[in-house]
């Protein structure tokens, strides 16, 4: 049975329609644009609104793996961080938005499977405190705040480039 066919209940229903309520404003701020405007740094920063789905996405994939075996996991792959904020060649805004919906996908099946109490040490980086765990909940917590806070960057890129307003 999959996430979409179990009835979430509580706390897993509160963290999984809030990650989806926040993915449906970064998804609804890109529609209707071309990936030449998906692909335009709209304003002084690095930022464009392809590069931000993408972002977002290879994000929630490497905490979804966190979530199930710490940090080996969430590095097996390794992170294109150069190109991690921008579009390049051959990448369209569908298929990053058809590379979002795949994880997001994955992302809800652990909401409705994974123990929440699941916890591993963070990697060690100058932003996680020194010896710090995480639980399978907190990293929910964290990707909610990482989508909405990107979802936030996404409307103030998209109105600079045609005036138009997600959340406004």
């Amino acid at each position: 049975m999959t996430t979409s066919e179990r009835v979430l209940t509580g706390e897993r229903a509160d963290l999984a329609q809030t990650l989806t309520l926040h993915r449906g404003f970064l998804r609804q701020t890109v529609q209707g644009l071309t990936d030449e405007q998906a692909a335009t740094r709209s304003t002084v920063s690095e930022l464009c609104l392809g590069g931000l789905v993408k972002h977002v996405a290879t994000v929630e994939e490497r905490w979804a793996r966190f979530m199930v075996g710490g940090e080996e996991a969430m590095q097996a792959e390794p992170l294109d961080w150069q190109n991690a904020f921008r579009m390049t060649e051959g990448e369209t805004l569908s298929g990053l938005l058809d590379r979002y919906a795949e994880v997001a996908a994955r992302t809800d099946e652990l909401i409705g499977t994974l123990d929440l109490d699941t916890a591993w040490p963070l990697p060690q980086a100058p932003w996680f405190e020194a010896g710090a765990t995480w639980s399978a909940r907190r990293v929910l917590l964290h990707l909610i705040a990482e989508t909405a806070q990107h979802a936030g960057h996404a409307d103030i890129l998209r109105e600079s480039i045609d005036g138009a307003k997600t959340m406004g």
